[in-house]
């Protein structure tokens, strides 16, 4: 389906990430014809079905993908004026990629504080006990289950330091116990001010307070 524009539930605080006129389609597909949505601080939801748009737009915001047309804006940097500024402030998760497939947990996190100066590697020690993964810390990357790796992903993205946090389902492949301690910590992590974390999932999930919910269907 292609989706037009957005709505926006954000009261009178002054937008993070502005997003204006996004033009995106794929050969025999247009997704995003003129899409706009402003993001203030908080946790965001993009949702919708299979091949509704939601990884490319995280990509999209992330400035993996180029748009043919529009205009993002993060803090006050804007993407099309200096890109490199744009993409250091973003954060996004991506369970399917290799990156770290050789490399524990804690030798990955060492090699993300040269992309991210604010990487904060006591926060992620922290973070990996919340999520379960102490006894798992001597294993690399291709030695760790779905749900580990993906739980591994988001407590990089929550140390990273990122203004931008975008998430492409981080409940999938997770047991209940970890459903629960992801919830708290995005609950938690939702309530810091000047950073905008975007999931992209199905559907709502429960438990979290969300500030804004676009739906790509």
């Amino acid at each position: 389906m292609m989706v037009h524009s957005s709505t926006s539930a954000t009261g009178d605080e002054a937008p993070i990430l502005k997003v204006q006129g996004l033009v995106f389609a794929y050969p025999a597909r247009r997704l995003f014809d003129g899409w706009c949505a402003r993001f203030v601080s908080g946790l965001h939801l993009v949702c919708g079905d299979d091949g509704s748009g939601k990884t490319t737009l995280l990509r999209l915001l992330a400035a993996e993908l180029p748009a043919q047309v529009g205009d993002l804006q993060l803090a006050s940097v804007r993407l099309a004026d200096n890109p490199a500024a744009y993409r250091q402030q973003v954060f996004r998760t991506d369970p399917a990629s290799s990156v770290f497939e050789d490399k524990t947990p804690l030798q990955w996190f060492d090699t993300l504080r040269g992309a991210y100066p604010a990487f904060d590697m006591a926060k992620a020690e922290a973070l990996l006990e919340r999520l379960f993964l102490q006894p798992h810390l001597h294993k690399t990357g291709h030695m760790l289950s779905t749900g580990s790796r993906r739980k591994v992903w988001l407590v990089a993205a929550l140390a990273s330091g990122a203004t931008l946090l975008l998430l492409d389902q981080p409940f999938a492949a997770l047991d209940t116990p970890s459903i629960r301690a992801v919830t708290a910590l995005l609950q938690q992590a939702g309530r810091s001010a000047g950073r905008v974390i975007v999931l992209a999932d199905y559907e709502a999930p429960a438990g979290l307070h969300l500030t804004q919910t676009l739906d790509l269907d």
